[in-house]
């Protein structure tokens, strides 16, 4: 099982650096973006890193937007914390210990990899495995997992999207501004998208 996670992890991430001290924690909670700030559509994900039917998005249906959308400059996809439950908590600490353009890589991989992860009896150290694959060391795996402006930081902008854009579960997306909740397939969000894109173009 070991030699599979190291090969998933090695084609998400590619091969790892050197061991990497920690970022200070302002750039560990900036704002994690696909796409141009320029993009006339933003979408904006509330996804928590043990959700089935966030997994089920980032599998099946990122891959499509990104694709015919933010590639060609149209969309600018966000993702914030939402976590729903401890392990998730501690998986997106772990996701914004890494160097920003690793984190799409290593939360698509714990997304696909859900089912191992996620549902081990031990779900840190099957992810510390991952981490270290990706180049946080044990050390900064767990001066991550410790580190408390960080995780006040991840709770605190969880309870401001509940109070202020009511949400409650996962996944909830804002394509600018309008609300789908839920596992929608990718016509839905490019009914959604296109209806966007064309209130900008009025």
């Amino acid at each position: 099982m070991r030699k599979v996670v190291v090969l998933l992890v090695m084609a998400w991430l590619g091969s790892p650096t050197a061991a990497m001290a920690l970022p200070p924690d302002a750039s560990m909670l900036a704002e994690r973006s696909l796409g141009s700030a320029q993009a006339k559509v933003t979408i904006i994900e509330y996804s928590s890193l043990t959700c089935p039917h966030c997994a089920e998005f980032h599998r099946d249906t990122l891959p499509q937007i990104q694709a015919n959308y933010i590639d060609k400059g149209l969309v600018r996809y966000v993702v914030r914390d939402f976590p729903l439950e401890g392990r998730a908590l501690a998986a997106s600490m772990v996701a914004r210990c890494l160097p920003p353009e690793r984190y799409f890589g290593f939360i698509g991989l714990l997304f696909r990899d859900q089912a191992v992860w996620a549902q081990s009896p031990n779900p840190l150290d099957e992810l510390k495995v991952r981490a270290q694959l990706a180049g946080l060391s044990p050390a900064d795996f767990d001066a991550c997992l410790a580190d408390k402006p960080l995780l006040a930081g991840i709770q605190a902008r969880a309870q401001e999207a509940k109070t202020r854009d009511g949400i409650e579960s996962t996944p909830i997306f804002l394509i600018d501004g309008t609300k789908l909740a839920g596992a929608q397939s990718y016509p839905e969000f490019e009914k959604a998208i296109q209806a966007a894109l064309a209130r900008t173009a009025r």
